[in-house]
């Protein structure tokens, strides 16, 4: 686990997320806090409960994105879920605990990925000598026949390594296992069972070889991938993955509003009850049962996020909105933020389509005034119409570069000015069309 300190994590969510400084500041000191519990001795460690968060403001303001950032930041196992396909226990729906399954599957794939890297350099050479052996075929008869192949092997091995044989053609032997596909019924709803078919049925699907031709270069990458796998061990993977999920994972629960009951509310608000019911559980600390074994959920990081527009946190059932200590506030965005996430992030819009572009060897200069423009006709439009925040800027962009992106292969004027008349020009009508508006942008 990392250890930044919460200054540092929130400089470097600066460089990808523009304001929200009291959302960045809470995540950082969840993200520490988690460091500094196993710096506890071990018997108060399981006591201390991680502090979820609830993050309440209009969409595109950056909520997922922070969750995103700091998960990644963490190297943390990160999963996204939408509360409102959830429902209770027995409706058409998603069980709540497969979000803690799909956690699960991440983490394997998390851990699977760094255990073949500290073994890729024994795959390597293993991988070596299989091409080797593809490209110097036929057994070895006498001891002085025996001694000219290996030089032969060692000319080609060096060769090999210098790249000279990457355009010639190998038959590489891979083999693959067909097993039949099931869905199985539960009360939770179609889940995957905790059993392993292939352990069970591996005899009676016998694996099948496939050779495909292909060129040295891509045959090394495949056999080095082959020999990873084989040289990881499985079991240690799924015991790092659990032992993951349960001490970094973090769980993002998006439109948790949606499933907030209105006083008094009946029938539908009945069911929306029932899934923070079914939430609770696992918020609270329980075990889970996955195919890789039992996952307890008590040291889970739990971050919600709603708009909150109708429904308020403290319409959640009195037991969630306990288990969500910190709340934090999300301010909406207007031009002067629009301007710097056009700009300053790492991952800037313009930066974005400037690079596109680039790679049809189109110089992209937008002027101060254009950036300018477009994020003054980002915020009129959000005023007039729906407030998606943020996202309105990629459908501004996209309109406005249309007909250049279309055009770009044949165009002859390789450097593209960008000012606020091309700005007016290009989107200018459709903004002062209100219903166009609703429709294009």
């Amino acid at each position: 686990m990392t250890n930044f300190t919460p200054r540092e994590i929130v400089s470097e969510l600066d460089r990808y997320i523009v304001g929200q400084q009291e959302a960045k500041r809470a995540v950082a000191v969840a993200l520490r806090n988690r460091w500094r519990r196993q710096q506890v001795p071990a018997e108060l460690r399981d006591e201390i409960a991680p502090k979820n968060i609830i993050m309440i403001g209009p969409t595109g303001v950056g909520k997922t994105e922070v969750a995103r950032r700091l998960a990644r930041l963490a190297q943390a196992p990160f999963v996204k879920v939408e509360a409102s396909k959830f429902t209770e226990v027995g409706y058409v729906g998603r069980d709540v605990e497969s979000m803690v399954r799909d956690l699960v599957d991440l983490a394997i794939i998390m851990v699977r990925q760094e255990e073949a890297q500290k073994v890729r350099v024994k795959a390597e050479d293993l991988a070596e000598e299989r091409l080797l052996d593809l490209l110097l075929p036929g057994e070895t008869g006498s001891e002085d026949d025996g001694e000219g192949e290996h030089r032969t092997r060692e000319k080609l091995r060096k060769l090999l390594r210098l790249g000279s044989l990457n355009d010639r053609y190998v038959e590489v032997e891979s083999q693959e296992t067909r097993m039949p596909t099931m869905e199985v019924f539960t009360p939770q709803g179609t889940e995957e069972m905790g059993i392993d078919l292939k352990e069970m049925f591996g005899n009676l699907f016998p694996q099948k070889t496939k050779r495909r031709r292909m060129k040295v270069g891509e045959a090394r990458e495949m056999l080095i991938e082959i020999e990873a796998e084989k040289l990881v061990d499985m079991e240690k993977v799924k015991e790092l993955a659990r032992e993951r999920v349960e001490q970094s994972g973090i769980i993002f629960i998006d439109e948790i509003d949606k499933v907030a009951s209105r006083e008094g509310g009946q029938g539908p608000e009945i069911s929306r009850e029932g899934v923070q019911r079914d939430i609770l559980p696992i918020v609270e600390g329980s075990t889970v049962s996955t195919k890789y074994g039992p996952v307890r959920t008590d040291h889970i990081l739990f971050i919600a996020a709603g708009a909150f527009h109708v429904a308020k946190p403290s319409d959640l059932i009195p037991e969630l909105q306990g288990r969500f200590p910190i709340r934090v506030e999300l301010e909406s965005l207007g031009e002067k933020e629009f301007v710097q996430i056009l700009t300053e992030p790492k991952n800037a819009l313009i930066r974005q389509y400037a690079a596109l572009l680039k790679t049809e060897g189109i110089e992209l200069v937008f002027q101060k005034n254009a950036i300018a423009e477009i994020a003054r006709t980002a915020t009129q439009v959000n005023e007039r119409t729906e407030n998606i925040g943020a996202r309105r800027l990629h459908t501004i962009m996209e309109k406005l570069l249309e007909e250049l992106s279309f055009e770009a292969p044949e165009r002859r004027d390789r450097t593209v000015d960008i000012d606020a008349d091309y700005v007016r020009d290009r989107l200018s009508q459709i903004v002062q069309d209100e219903d166009l508006s609703r429709y294009i942008l």
